[in-house]
């Protein structure tokens, strides 16, 4: 058996984990949804029947002091009568490798038979490492992370069709994932409430953005997205007014700035390919540089980043890197805290609001 695997892919797949004679299991990457996703597929299949799982699958945490002969003998202890198969799992493990690498290594080279196996939970697993190799060979290697160029809506749309029975739109799935920050924790939150809120025989039919606009997020994060349209619109008094009642509430400056660079970072993507040369990489219309920017593609997201470019101006647009980038060293520096803090995301809503020429309002008299 050589298996290296990604969490994605696995987790909407039909036939689900292969665990074969595995007798370690690796899973290694920095996304806690997947990892904990992969680990109740395990459990399932490990231990099929609830009443077994109690002595069956033991977790230690590695961050505590650990005994590693506690893990391995629990991983080798052969069940008399039960069908269920033993696991040893080791959370936070990167340290317990680390200091057990050589028995990893001589348990990872060969065939479980009817032990148990030892599931590891790691941040990093080098694979050119002896042990890494070994697994990879005879056991189950497992990536918990999310590849950058990865296709995410098409995933999460198998994924809620399949654990939610929710049919998703493209751009319903897009948006989800723009305005959760990609946190597929989130996402699956925002579609369990979705789901126990929509009828059954309702759920068959695609959801449209829309349709999901009062289940993204707390109020809180509503109110913030809010806040950042009006802001990219150049209704500055509007965004302003709900910045103070976002901060009144306690909401973070920091979190709010990461919010807004998601939509102001894309504009700015859009107005670059738009600035290049015919011929050369130039979209051919607003709304193809703003697909290509990632704007997800519904109507209302298209429109508001559509006006939010005619607002700013091609100058303004390509400018926002650089506003963002010292927003963040402000709010990272002297202006951590307090009435500053505030007072940073004002400036940029300010720089982003409506300008009227000079050429329209004419000379000023003196």
């Amino acid at each position: 058996m050589a298996t290296a695997s990604l969490a994605l892919d696995l987790l909407v797949a039909a036939d689900g984990l292969d665990i074969g004679d595995a007798a370690v299991v690796v899973l290694h990457g920095s996304d806690p949804f997947l990892s904990r996703q992969v680990l109740v597929r395990l459990r399932d299949r490990l231990c099929p029947d609830e009443a077994d799982r109690a002595w069956a699958w033991r977790e230690f945490d590695g961050a505590d002091p650990l005994d590693p002969r506690d893990v391995f003998d629990e991983a080798a202890t052969v069940p008399l009568f039960a069908s269920a198969t033993r696991a040893a799992v080791v959370r936070q493990a990167d340290g317990f490798v680390s200091a057990n690498r050589e028995v990893l290594e001589k348990l990872a080279g060969g065939s479980r038979g009817r032990r148990g196996l030892v599931i590891l939970e790691v941040k990093s697993f080098p694979g050119t490492t002896r042990l890494a190799k070994a697994a990879t060979k005879h056991g189950l290697v497992i990536d918990t992370s999310i590849p950058v160029k990865h296709n995410l809506a098409s995933w999460l749309k198998k994924w809620a069709e399949g654990t939610h029975d929710l049919k998703l739109a493209t751009p319903t799935a897009q948006q989800l994932l723009e305005r959760l920050g990609g946190h597929l924790g989130l996402v699956d939150q925002a579609l369990a409430r979705l789901a126990a809120a929509i009828p059954a025989a309702e759920r068959r039919t695609q959801l449209t953005p829309e349709a999901i606009e009062d289940f993204v997020g707390t109020p809180g994060e509503r109110t913030a997205w809010g806040m950042i349209d009006a802001a990219a619109g150049g209704q500055a008094p509007v965004a302003l007014a709900e910045l103070a009642v976002l901060l009144g509430q306690g909401e973070s400056p920091i979190a709010i700035a990461a919010q807004a660079s998601t939509v102001l970072r894309k504009l700015a993507t859009a107005a670059r390919l738009l600035a290049l040369p015919v011929g050369r990489g130039r979209p051919a219309s607003i709304d193809d540089a703003l697909r290509e920017a990632g704007v997800a593609a519904w109507p209302k997201a298209v429109e508001q980043a559509r006006a939010a470019l005619g607002q700013l101006g091609p100058a303004r647009a390509r400018r926002l890197p650089i506003w963002l980038r010292d927003l963040d060293l402000s709010l990272k520096g002297e202006a951590s805290r307090g009435l500053r803090s505030r007072l940073a995301l004002e400036r940029l809503f300010c720089k982003m609001c409506r300008q009227e020429s000079a050429s329209a309002s004419g000379p000023r008299s003196h």
